[in-house]
């Protein structure tokens, strides 16, 4: 039977792999965010990683590879950005509230993984990472959709659907803006998008955000 050294030995290269698949992910990100990705090359991100060409490709094959890993673990995270930014709402939360909180919470996972907007926006993302992108969109707006609902009781769903859509695509181009921009200015530009949404929804929802979805008056 193998001793336990022997059975720590896997575990310890196993280990060891994960922290040089991360290293090396890291400074591809780096790279994709300051040369995009078309103009990014294995050796760039081999020698942001302060690591040899030859110790990337026994990880990844090119850097197809490491863009479509990357774009994957970020997807991921990004996925459990939405359940807690999208999370049903407290009848009692004003419309303000519940829209600034949604919006910090999407911004601060951007301004963490700035690639990520860099990976799923690019004109030259691989394939696969644009149709992952798009499921991940159409997820999003199924979210919006779902959280604006109940608060839209006699509203078409098609109308719903048509307002989720405004929603994401006026977020996406605030983020452009926030993502362009640092320090005082990048705040400002987070309360202006704030405010858009804000300014937005409030005509189509009303106050009954601040009073909770209908309800059937008593008898």
């Amino acid at each position: 039977m193998p001793t336990n050294q022997e059975k720590e030995q896997p575990r310890r290269r196993q280990a060891r792999g994960e922290r040089r698949i991360a290293q090396l992910l890291e400074a591809a990100a780096a790279v994709f965010c300051s040369t995009g990705y078309t103009a990014a090359s294995t050796n760039a991100i081999a020698r942001e990683a302060g690591v040899s060409p030859g110790t990337l490709y026994q990880f990844f094959p090119n850097k197809e590879a490491i863009a479509i890993e990357l774009g994957e673990r970020l997807m991921h995270e990004m996925r459990e950005t939405y359940g807690e930014a999208l999370a049903p709402i407290d009848p009692a939360t004003p419309l303000e509230e519940a829209v600034a909180a949604a919006v910090d919470r999407f911004i601060d996972f951007n301004r963490r993984h700035p690639v990520f907007f860099t990976l799923m926006h690019g004109p030259d993302i691989p394939g696969r990472i644009a149709e992952e992108h798009d499921a991940l969109h159409a997820t999003l707006v199924a979210r919006v959709e779902a959280l604006l609902s109940p608060f839209l009781p006699d509203t078409p769903a098609v109308d719903i659907t048509r307002t989720a859509h405004v929603c994401v695509a006026m977020y996406k181009a605030g983020l452009e803006l926030v993502l362009a921009s640092e320090g005082a200015e990048c705040d400002a530009y987070i309360q202006e998008l704030k405010i858009v949404l804000l300014r937005y929804l409030e005509p189509l929802v009303g106050d009954r955000l601040a009073r909770g979805p209908a309800s059937t008056p008593a008898t």
